[in-house]
């Protein structure tokens, strides 16, 4: 254990999720909303100018969808993190998937002519290619990448931060994970019960388990929510490219121990 470990810490009063992009973002979302109207916590997009608004007392919720919460909110003794990262191969499958067809109200950047596509935007230039594995291929160099270096940059040394992999939430019918960070965060009993139920309602294993029953934020976004996709959906063509650029990577996130995983490909 390290001497940072150790010390002890200041009781949480702000509690911040972070994410990556198709990591559980919109998961996130929307029990953090749920949250806050159960708990009757103001929330906050965590950025530089969210920070110095932030209330000297009293509970609060932030949240940030890049995990890049501002270097004055890391210094603080009384933020607990919970930080979300996914299999980078599913991210990677999921992302090419949805930026085929999101729309500029949820994603504008994708919609921007850029210079380096010759004036065409991103969805543009990713449906202009005609193979699907050259369109995964695409999207690996290029917003996968930069979603993968934002997980690579995170600390996951930080003793005040709870790490969650999106496998191991998603198989948490239970919400026992969700409900021991509402503790730690030293809710009582009852407000833990809330918002552990707020969790519950908002997640695919419970109140959307249904599709019909999922709000449109959450359908435009969901396909089907499983852990490991990747075996049965990556090519071996993909997956011989993805080990040469990101097989360490993978290694470093803990998805896998060696550069031997190509026979899991189906």
């Amino acid at each position: 254990m390290t001497a940072l470990a150790m010390q002890p810490m200041t009781a949480p009063r702000i509690l911040c999720v972070g994410t990556h992009h198709k990591t559980g973002t919109i998961w996130m979302q929307q029990v953090f909303k749920a949250l806050s109207t159960a708990l009757n916590l103001p929330k906050f997009s965590m950025w530089k100018r969210a920070v110095k608004r932030l209330p000297a007392e009293g509970r609060v919720l932030g949240t940030n969808w890049d995990s890049a919460f501002p270097d004055e909110l890391f210094a603080r003794d009384d933020v607990l993190f919970l930080h979300i990262i996914r299999d980078p191969r599913d991210v990677l499958l999921s992302g090419a998937r949805y930026h085929e067809t999101a729309p500029a109200s949820k994603e504008d950047w994708l919609h921007e002519p850029r210079p380096e596509f010759g004036g065409m935007t991103y969805q543009q230039k990713l449906l202009s290619i005609p193979d699907a594995d050259d369109r995964i291929l695409f999207e690996m160099e290029h917003k996968h990448a930069d979603t993968l270096r934002q997980m690579r940059a995170w600390d996951y040394s930080r003793a005040n931060s709870i790490e969650w992999q999106y496998e191991a939430l998603i198989a948490d019918t239970d919400c026992t994970q969700f409900r021991d960070a509402l503790t730690r965060f030293g809710l009582s009993a009852e407000q833990v019960e809330k918002g552990t139920r707020a969790f519950w309602e908002n997640s695919l294993f419970g109140g959307m388990a249904d599709p019909a029953q999922r709000k449109t934020v959450v359908a435009g976004h969901v396909n089907s929510g499983v852990a490991r996709q990747w075996p049965g959906k990556m090519s071996p063509r993909v997956g011989r490219a993805y080990l040469d650029r990101f097989g360490d990577d993978l290694i470093a996130l803990g998805y896998e121990t060696d550069k031997n995983w190509l026979g899991a490909l189906r």
